[in-house]
């Protein structure tokens, strides 16, 4: 028995063992009027303790003020603490939700959440980029009706999650994307999104790596086996074996320079960070003039446009072979007649070393290419030009490795620049 019912019924009786001897040796009325005004008194406190409960519990509060009387305090107080520990979980269990949501924002993968019927429930930033979603207003749409790309419906609609479906984004050109569908809690699914673009385009190279140098091995070699059984059933008089000696020969040296370029460029890629040595810029753009005469044979106007100061700090053999393969592409891609400049111009905000020609230009198009192993503009004036297809490739790694950038700048028909570009902390003597 409670302690507020057991104090009603000492009260209630103690109320009455004082209104029994009015009554009793007084008048009758006065002893059950005494009776009726204590229990009333009672039933007023009770009643207005009970009013105050009622209006508290349609709009309860932790009010520190809400107190009773007599009994009723402790229960006030027990439903003060109860509230204030019920908000005190329901505030520690949003500031968890609240963590929860903002971990979801913050992964790099797209998430969204959807219900039994494929609506959005959750969906984070990266998601609403990837996707062309908005979490605010499409929460409860049908994603299908928002992601309307065919592949990604046929492949919801299917229910065949074992594996990722690859998507090529129709929002931006080139992107791709890999969305993972998780089931979880019932019939509820967990879509993760993520931007495999980069290692689709790793993946492209790689398989244009291995055809490409298959082929462009493959080309000479055919050249070279022809010619050997040609030499070995058939008699030919010493010109014409003189002649296709001549040919055999040239095929093995382009061979040998593609094995050359391939083992410089791995040799890059594998090497420890490059020297600090002292170049000597005016020597070495000397160098590169006298070679592209060289290579040039008069066919063309070689101009150099040099600084007398600044040299750079690296690695000589890198630096030389970057620069020369940039030089070199100028003379083989300029028709004669046309004009190729080599440019230097350091500062205390850093160094170019550009080529500039008035060649055969390039497609804008290509350009992001460019810097790709075997990729050609035009594959048969390539190899007419004599280049391997690896050059800009070994120039990307080379200036890398010194912290430079390469920007090209091409017009067909007009001509093109390279530029290597260079921090001011790899200039010296300025």
């Amino acid at each position: 028995m409670s302690e507020q019912v057991v104090r009603a019924l000492l009260l209630t009786l103690l109320t009455g063992l004082i209104a029994w001897p009015i009554g009793y040796f007084g008048a009758v009325w006065a002893g059950w009027t005494l009776f009726c005004v204590g229990l009333g008194l009672q039933l007023a406190f009770h009643f207005r303790n009970f009013a105050r409960l009622e209006r508290w519990s349609r709009a309860p509060i932790v009010d520190p003020s809400l107190e009773g009387e007599g009994a009723w305090d402790g229960v006030f107080g027990r439903l003060y603490q109860h509230e204030k520990d019920l908000r005190g979980q329901i505030a520690a269990r949003d500031q968890e939700i609240a963590m929860l949501i903002a971990a979801g924002q913050a992964l790099t993968d797209g998430v969204v959440l959807l219900d039994e019927s494929n609506q959005i429930l959750f969906c984070n930033t990266t998601a609403e980029s990837q996707l062309g979603l908005a979490a605010l207003t499409d929460r409860g749409q049908p994603v299908v009706n928002l992601v309307r790309h065919p592949e990604f419906v046929d492949y919801l609609m299917a229910g065949e999650f074992t594996r990722p479906l690859t998507l090529r984004s129709d929002r931006a050109e080139g992107r791709v994307l890999s969305i993972y569908v998780l089931p979880y809690a019932g019939m509820r699914r967990l879509m993760q999104i993520k931007d495999v673009t980069h290692s689709d385009r790793l993946d492209r190279m790689r398989r244009d790596f291995v055809a490409n140098v298959s082929h462009e091995l493959r080309t000479p070699l055919t050249v070279l086996a022809g010619f050997l059984e040609t030499l070995q059933e058939i008699d030919l008089d010493r010109d014409e074996r003189a002649r296709y000696l001549e040919l055999m020969a040239e095929q093995s040296r382009r061979m040998e320079s593609i094995v050359k370029d391939l083992l410089t460029l791995s040799s890059i890629e594998s090497a420890p960070p490059p020297a600090n040595d002292l170049v000597d810029m005016a020597s070495l753009i000397d160098k590169l003039r006298r070679d592209a005469e060289a290579l040039s044979a008069g066919r063309h106007t070689i101009v150099v446009e040099a600084d007398s100061k600044g040299d750079l700090r690296g690695s000589e053999p890198e630096l030389v072979s970057a620069f020369g393969n940039l030089v070199s592409n100028a003379v083989r891609y300029t028709p004669a007649g046309g004009t190729i400049r080599i440019i230097w111009h350091a500062s205390p905000q850093g160094a170019e070393f550009a080529v500039e020609d008035t060649g055969i230009g390039i497609d804008p198009k290509h350009i992001p290419r460019l810097t790709e192993r075997f990729y050609r503009v035009d594959r048969g004036r390539s190899r007419d030009a004599g280049g391997t297809g690896l050059g800009l490739a070994i120039v990307k790694h080379s200036l890398s490795r010194h912290q430079a950038l390469l920007h090209i700048k091409s017009t067909p028909g007009i001509g093109s620049r390279f530029a290597a570009h260079f921090t001011a902390r790899r200039v010296v003597d300025i």
